[in-house]
């Protein structure tokens, strides 16, 4: 992945951007009073190659200014029929509102669709009011079953 939105590069994951991708994960969480978890949800961050790269899935960073500003990512998960989840879609509040988690979440759907996967789950918390709103909007269903403890919502989407 390599693609441009505006003046933001979105692009694959690279082994140097592992401080900065969890340091704006760990900031965003803050921001709405959920914990940063090294050792429990968000391990991934820290293991993505194994846990992301190596399991059929995909990691981008979003960049503005030479600056890690958001993430993206998903990988297989056994929750249906050739299912995937979106993970750590994450924004800084200083790019938010200019349309970037729209144009990431697209484009996270088109490379998913792309691999032939036909479900997508994501678990997120309602405090991310955005994001739920985000999600919502773009055709996500509530369903059960969240599998994170900072998270009490689950969506899913079944691709045509």
């Amino acid at each position: 992945m390599r693609d441009y939105y505006q003046d933001f590069l979105i692009r694959n994951w690279e082994k140097g951007d592992r401080t900065s991708a969890a340091a704006v994960i760990s900031y965003v969480l803050s921001e709405y009073g959920l914990g940063w978890e090294p050792d429990g949800a968000d391990r991934d961050v820290l293991q993505v190659e194994a846990s992301y790269l190596a399991t059929g899935g995909e990691f981008w960073v979003i960049e503005h200014e030479n600056q890690i500003v958001g993430t993206g990512a998903y990988y297989p998960v056994d929750r249906g029929k050739k299912a995937v989840e979106i993970r750590k879609m994450y924004l800084l509040s200083s790019v938010r509102g200019l349309g970037l988690g729209k144009y990431l979440l697209a484009q996270l759907e088109a490379a998913i669709a792309s691999r032939g996967f036909e479900e997508i789950w994501i678990e997120t918390a309602s405090v991310l009011v955005e994001a739920v709103k985000l999600y919502e909007s773009k055709g996500y269903t509530a369903a059960t079953g969240v599998e994170t403890k900072r998270c009490d919502r689950v969506y899913v989407k079944f691709l045509p």
